[in-house]
């Protein structure tokens, strides 16, 4: 299996526009399961083609393995063709007029597999994507999601080095994408490939990837473990971006008149920071609610949804909107005062500019507020 080195690449389409990736480096081990997440228009796609082959890069270098396959500097660039790689796109991309089999069959084809060695890796390939029954039909005659297992048998029939997934799911229902989420896990694991993943959903990166790097408008904000990007996020905007919930966000005033900033002020004198805070979030999950009298921050129910095992309460504190997330029934309606409490290090903390400050628990505290 190959690894995966971009260096310094940046991507343009014009002289006055904004660059659609911008100094991007990122190094991928080799059979290494990278999700490039981020919201539509950040630069994931066009890394992805970048890498692919189908753009060319306005500077840096590409490294697949010990090969350079393309660098702006050095006059070099393999064709995609020659590349040894696997793509898949959102829009599965199959041959309307050939059976299912022809479709895995055709890259074998062009590559000259001897007939009976092709028949062996068509139904092998068939079987362990559990479409072989489909093999005699034509695209037009399955589901999406056994379009898309057609699109990915195409591919793994060709045992690809790296494998290039364009949002591949995002076409598929629900259901679908939980068995097809499955099967990626499946085919990573028994394969070993070294997988690039391009999505916009949080939750398919959390879950499938090895490593997620976070992009917005062409750069890189943080590349990590799933954990690292939930637990530890570089930055507000990875913070945000990242959570089936939206992370709730304090906004830290100098003086003490917004209750809610000097509630949190008041949490963050427990704590030595290694730069001055300009706000604070705190996840959903990490918010308790207690009785009234016992906390410093009241704050009013407005809404509570169950949404299967847990349950979402919508709070308004001093006029602003929080969220939290329990695992029980809450136990409290509409319209009723509850206190909040959340523990100290569950706290992330952003400066002015919205990086992530170090903090440190001082020993004195309980923990909580």
């Amino acid at each position: 299996m190959s690894s995966i080195s971009i260096r310094d690449v940046r991507k343009t389409y014009s002289k006055s526009a904004a660059p659609a990736v911008d100094r991007l480096n990122i190094e991928i081990p080799k059979s290494d399961f990278l999700c490039l997440l981020g919201p539509s228009g950040c630069g994931k796609t066009t890394t992805l083609r970048m890498i692919a082959g189908l753009e060319h890069p306005t500077e840096g270098k590409i490294v697949v393995g010990d090969r350079t396959v393309v660098s702006v500097d050095e006059g070099i660039y393999v064709p995609a063709e020659d590349r040894d790689m696997g793509l898949v796109f959102q829009n599965y991309a199959l041959w309307p007029h050939m059976t299912v089999a022809e479709n895995v069959e055709f890259g074998l084809k062009l590559r000259k597999v001897p007939k009976p060695e092709r028949d062996r890796i068509i139904n092998d390939t068939l079987e362990k994507l559990a479409i072989a029954r489909y093999r005699d039909r034509l695209p037009s005659q399955l589901s999406g999601g056994q379009q898309q297992r057609v699109a990915l048998a195409r591919m793994l029939a060709l045992k690809p080095d790296v494998i290039l997934l364009d949002e591949p799911l995002s076409n598929l229902d629900a259901k679908l994408r939980l068995e097809m989420r499955a099967e990626l896990k499946r085919i990573h694991a028994e394969m070993g490939a070294t997988i690039v993943f391009v999505t916009h959903d949080q939750w398919e990166a959390m879950t499938l990837a090895t490593t997620i790097a976070v992009m917005s408008e062409g750069e890189l904000q943080q590349l990590g473990t799933p954990d690292d990007i939930y637990e530890r996020p570089a930055n507000r905007f990875v913070a945000e971006f990242v959570g089936n919930l939206p992370i709730n966000i304090v906004e830290l005033q100098d003086n003490s008149t917004n209750p809610l900033s000097a509630w949190v002020h008041g949490m963050l004198a427990d704590i030595r920071l290694t730069a001055p805070a300009g706000s604070v979030g705190i996840r959903p999950e990490h918010v308790r609610l207690v009785p009234v009298e016992t906390s410093p921050r009241p704050a009013t129910v407005i809404d509570i949804v169950p949404t299967g095992g847990s349950w979402i309460v919508e709070l308004s504190a001093d006029g602003e909107k929080f969220f939290a997330i329990t695992p029980e029934p809450p136990g409290v309606a509409p319209g009723e005062q509850v206190g909040l409490s959340v523990p100290h290090e569950s706290l992330h903390i952003f400066d002015a500019a919205g990086s992530r400050i170090e903090a440190v628990l001082q020993q004195t505290t309980g923990g909580k507020s």
